[in-house]
């Protein structure tokens, strides 16, 4: 099969998601480059972020995108896979959190 589901090169065509929505996708767009501008957290700090989040919501385009806004903002491979680890403990926590639910469930049915 030669069609994949993610196609690398759709990232490119992100910027055309005002095609159909051209009000609300340059709003979008707006907010989006505001948030990564440098402010508390350096430009480097923030692609860290947004490569960890990328990775804890799964997105191949994003993951591309942050790897290389990371490598150019000078971050290294062992901050960029701390980040990755970051997340995944972060993710991996939410789901044995919410394991608290079915204690209580488990312990409202059995009472």
């Amino acid at each position: 099969m030669s069609k994949k589901y993610y196609d690398p090169s759709d990232l490119k065509k992100f910027g055309n998601i005002t095609e159909f929505q051209p009000e609300m996708g340059n709003k979008f767009f707006d907010w989006y480059g505001s948030v990564f501008e440098e402010g508390a957290l350096t430009a480097r700090e923030k692609a860290l972020i947004a490569l960890a989040v990328s990775h804890a919501v799964q997105c191949p385009y994003c993951i591309d995108a942050y790897t290389d806004t990371c490598m150019k903002k000078g971050a290294d491979e062992e901050q960029m896979m701390e980040a990755v680890h970051v997340a995944a403990a972060i993710k991996g926590g939410a789901v044995l959190a919410h394991g608290v639910q079915m204690m209580n469930q488990v312990k409202e049915k059995l009472m």
